[in-house]
């Protein structure tokens, strides 16, 4: 694999260094946790990516972030990490 640059739009200073996490083969039996950033429509967007995955047989956990102005709290982070093989943050507007 080639040298991969990702940004962090927080705006780090000193970005720390990050391996990527190998990729679901199937979605099928796997743990799909859907991230509300509490931005408007951004509920009728995961609503509609969780009937789409549910269709393709994963399981689906919701989470929702107290505010988009601030990063998810460290607890909630952790949460989806331990119940979840992987997650979609949605935005809308």
């Amino acid at each position: 694999m080639s040298n991969l640059t990702m940004l962090d739009p927080t705006s780090e200073l000193n970005p720390a260094e990050r391996q990527l996490l190998p990729r679901l083969e199937q979605l099928a039996g796997a743990t799909i946790g859907l991230l509300d950033i509490s931005k408007p429509r951004g509920k009728e967007f995961l609503d509609e990516v969780e009937r789409q995955l549910l269709e393709l047989g994963a399981t689906v956990n919701r989470y929702c972030k107290p505010t988009f102005a601030r990063v998810a709290p460290r607890e909630l982070n952790q949460r989806i990490s331990v119940e979840c093989d992987a997650v979609i943050e949605g935005l809308a507007d």
